[in-house]
């Protein structure tokens, strides 16, 4: 009988979690850090750019995407660009 460790269990729910990862997701950090340092919360950006606040949590949690109308509604409304926010960059 072959035992199992806790490492091993803990290493397969890493892959697993890991599996549902969307790898090119938008960095909802820097986006709610670029929120704060503007002074605009949630429900004024979802009010600005006609989004409900459930479709933003939803988009910003990554159980789905933002359509580009979406990136380019919250980027102009802040002001910054999207690169770095919506389109990470890959350092290889």
């Amino acid at each position: 009988m072959t035992r199992v460790s806790d490492s091993d269990i803990l290493l397969s729910v890493v892959k697993d979690t890991n599996k549902n990862r969307k790898e090119d997701t938008m960095d909802r950090y820097k986006l709610e850090y670029e929120m704060k340092r503007r002074h605009i919360s949630q429900a004024k950006l979802c009010s600005a750019i006609g989004m409900s606040r459930s479709a933003f949590y939803r988009k910003i949690s990554g159980k789905s995407d933002f359509t580009l109308s979406e990136i380019n509604a919250i980027t102009d409304y802040l002001g910054v660009s999207p690169e770095g926010i919506f389109f990470p960059s890959k350092v290889s």
